[in-house]
């Protein structure tokens, strides 16, 4: 039987993993590699993932199979240790987290700002550089932010209406706003066949093949924020 001592330093490790440890992090908390194999034979831990565990009798988490290949990228840290070199959820498994859009999210999808590779054929991980400003913490764990979601699909060439769709339930659900998405898609425009950088066309052109009728007011709020920030940067 475990001692109570190995319990409670396990306990403490998954109490804000939802219920979840690595393998490396039992190792740095010095619990010994056999008496980590018994826990996992007796069924006090159960096997998730490659190195990653759940305690038994903690309920199991939403997107349960996402936390842990998430806790995978840098199995070492503890979550709640992490930024966002270690990882941020990005793309369809972002989009999946907020509820947004009818994309399928198969994939475990995470973007790091530096090259890394996962064996798993169901993770795929990108590389990009991640600002404070295009990501947040969402049910616990780093997610990037609808906009920043947005650009990423319609810098794959995703089917625009799928983008439109995930644009269109993000303001709706105030997940992010009519003005960041614009800033934040206007790289793309003439990539849609607009003009060079026009924020605001790639916005209404992507509202427009949803038609949601709040459009028309999404992009009076999109054009008071450009012009806004304009404004601010030519009088300072």
């Amino acid at each position: 039987m475990p001692t109570a001592s190995t319990l409670s330093r396990l306990a403490e490790i998954a109490e804000d993993q939802w219920g979840l440890i690595t393998r490396r992090q039992a190792d740095a908390a010095r619990i010994p590699p056999a008496t980590f194999t018994r826990l996992v034979g007796s069924g006090v831990l159960e096997r998730v993932t490659h190195g990653v565990y759940k305690l038994a009798g903690v309920p199991p988490a939403d997107h349960l199979d996402l936390r842990a290949a998430w806790l995978q990228l840098a199995p070492e840290v503890p979550a709640w240790k992490r930024t966002a070199e270690q990882g941020v959820v990005s793309h369809r498994s972002a989009a999946a987290l907020y509820s947004i859009g009818d994309l399928p999210a198969d994939r475990h999808e995470f973007t790091l700002p530096v090259r890394k590779q996962s064996r798993r054929p169901d993770v795929r991980l990108h590389v990009g550089p991640l600002d404070d400003g295009d990501w947040i913490a969402l049910r616990g764990l780093p997610v990037t932010r609808p906009s920043r979601i947005a650009a990423d699909l319609l810098a794959e060439r995703t089917d625009p209406q799928a983008v439109g769709q995930l644009v269109t339930d993000a303001i709706q659900g105030v997940f992010d706003y009519p003005g960041t998405f614009a800033r934040r898609l206007a790289p793309y425009a003439s990539q849609l066949g607009l003009r060079k950088g026009d924020g605001l066309a790639t916005l209404r052109w992507l509202l427009e093949l949803i038609d949601d009728q709040h459009a028309g007011q999404w992009m009076d709020e999109a054009e008071q924020s450009l012009h806004g920030s304009r404004t601010g940067a030519r009088s300072s």
